[in-house]
């Protein structure tokens, strides 16, 4: 049965559904809404991971094993989304991979029936666009997570807070060793957010994420930090930082998936500079990108961040 709330952080207040959680011997449905499978090694690792906890996948391997930069063509992806979406075994879909091409596709996603039915997504990267989209067109709350490639080397914390999110587990509050207070504060407010980029792309459509109110996380990888600079500067220009209430910044690394010190430093020193003014909360350092540590978040969660206690605290 789907739960549902009322967000005190917006000014209008929002009805926000939360999906079943899904059991051992469930089938999860696989999708592939950007980029087909480069590393087979690592997409059949992840798959032997959902299976030793218990659940069954569903897939349709034409579409990953695509040529080129697409795992099929606009209506191909839609197709299957909405295919799996529909399907009464599918309980959960996980992505495969990200890549680039959910934008392309949104304007065929049945928004309809993903109100209707919901159900338990979870990617990242190229996803960010698909999560933000569904939030915000159905009100469903969506999931900031691993994908299948990466399932195998995330570590320990990631792994178990991903299926715990499956098993509908709660977090009450995060409290992560390693993060650093850029500016002290308290706030309350959605949490909201994912690849930087693909969050800029997003700006003047449609499917552009609701700013005000938000707990904004961000993370990033293989852009320089010229890029990077550019990317946040868009969105101070284009109105969007002034208003959220808090900013978390995860990793920002190069293509080898390993956090790059001078991407952080742009970044911080980059955010520090646009927010001077204001007295919101800044976090560097928490454990969401494309690094090992990739905890999987709910977009949508009402939270409140505590810079005393350093901690995450869903509401």
């Amino acid at each position: 049965m789907k739960r549902t709330f009322e967000q005190s952080a917006h000014k209008k207040s929002r009805q926000v559904i939360f999906a079943p959680a899904i059991e051992k011997g469930d089938t999860i449905g696989l999708i592939a809404p950007a980029g087909p499978i480069i590393n087979k090694r690592n997409f059949a690792a992840g798959l032997r991971i959902l299976e030793k906890n218990g659940f069954r996948v569903k897939y349709n391997q034409n579409l990953l094993n695509a040529k080129g930069y697409l795992a099929g063509s606009d209506q191909e992806r839609s197709e299957e989304f909405n295919r799996l979406w529909s399907a009464p075994e599918v309980k959960a879909l996980v992505a495969a991979r990200g890549g680039y091409g959910s934008m392309r596709m949104l304007d065929l996603i049945d928004m309809k029936l993903i109100r209707k039915n919901p159900k338990i997504l979870i990617g990242f990267s190229d996803l960010t666009v698909l999560l933000a989209a569904i939030y915000k067109k159905t009100g469903l709350v969506t999931y900031h997570g691993p994908v299948v490639t990466t399932l195998a080397s995330i570590n320990k914390l990631s792994h178990t807070s991903f299926f715990n999110t499956l098993a509908g587990k709660k977090t009450d509050l995060l409290k992560p060793a390693r993060i650093k207070i850029l500016k002290k504060g308290r706030a309350k407010g959605i949490l909201l957010g994912g690849n930087l980029t693909t969050l800029v792309h997003m700006i003047g459509t449609p499917y552009e994420l609701p700013w005000q109110d938000a707990i904004l996380f961000i993370e990033d990888i293989g852009e320089s930090p010229y890029r990077l600079d550019r990317l946040l500067t868009h969105l101070d220009r284009a109105g969007c930082l002034q208003k959220i209430n808090g900013f978390i910044l995860g990793s920002f690394s190069d293509n080898q998936r390993k956090k790059n010190p001078a991407m952080q430093s742009a970044v911080h020193q980059r955010v520090a500079e646009l927010l001077q003014k204001t007295d919101i909360p800044i976090w560097t350092n928490f454990p969401v990108g494309h690094a090992k540590q990739n905890i999987t978040l709910p977009l949508g969660a009402e939270v409140e961040m505590d810079s005393g206690e350093n901690t995450l605290k869903f509401l």
